[in-house]
């Protein structure tokens, strides 16, 4: 079966997010200044065959954990769907 996983990397919240800092800034510069706790993280969309929804979950979490995201300085989160 194909599966599709939308997976979300965010900076963890204890730590400074520099990035998201500065659009926060630049925002509120140019008159949004109603915008506040801007943060900039990676959305990443994978496309994998596996036997199972849960199979593919699996798979997903490990990707996750060894090679899209940092555990010391990120979390993430991800939503698999079956492809038909």
């Amino acid at each position: 079966m194909k599966f599709i996983a939308e997976i979300n990397v965010m900076p963890l919240k204890a730590l400074l997010d520099p990035q998201g800092k500065a659009v926060n800034a630049t925002l509120k510069n140019t008159g949004y200044k109603t915008i506040s706790n801007v943060r900039i993280g990676k959305h990443i969309t994978v496309e994998l065959e596996c036997d199972s929804k849960k199979e593919a979950e699996k798979l997903i979490d490990e990707i996750c954990k060894k090679v899209l995201s940092n555990p010391i300085m990120e979390s993430y989160e991800f939503d698999v769907k079956e492809l038909k």
